[in-house]
């Protein structure tokens, strides 16, 4: 079982992790200051819940996730090609954060569906996964399209 637990946390870390380098790039990449200070804010945010469900890993006897998805690593590869030709144009930008926030949600999504989380645990991912939502609505409310 805490296999399981450490499992299931540092699977999801990677996707945290890949949210903290998107929205690094993000911010790096926007030319608007309002986008800048709030992509700079999720990345600060991503990096808390990292460390969090690190520390979980780590009281079930695993190990701190450090790396990010293979996925993940294709993809920022594409969007820096793609950035590359459209110019770094804000709606890209905010699309590819909305491509992210929905892998993200996912492996929440699993990772509360796994049943492998105790309590504390399964109420502390609940709470990632609710503020999640809340960016993936805000990004699609700033312009950014979903994917189906």
């Amino acid at each position: 079982m805490t296999s399981n637990i450490s499992s299931t946390l540092n699977e999801l870390t990677e996707f945290v992790n890949d949210r903290i380098e998107g929205y690094k790039t993000a911010a790096e990449d926007t030319k608007d200051s309002q986008h800048k200070s709030y992509y700079q804010q999720l990345a600060g945010q991503s990096q808390q819940f990292a460390d969090e469900l690190n520390g979980f890993a780590r009281s079930y006897g695993g190990d701190a996730e450090d790396s990010t998805t293979t996925k993940g690593k294709f993809f920022r590869g594409w969007m820096d090609v793609k950035s590359a030709v459209t110019g770094k144009d804000e709606k890209a930008i905010l699309d590819s954060n909305v491509y992210g926030e929905e892998w993200a949600l996912k492996a929440y999504k699993e990772a509360l569906d796994s049943g492998d989380l105790p309590q504390p645990v399964q109420q502390a991912v609940e709470r990632q996964y609710q503020a999640s939502q809340q960016t993936y609505n805000k990004l699609k409310s700033m312009g950014g399209q979903s994917h189906p």
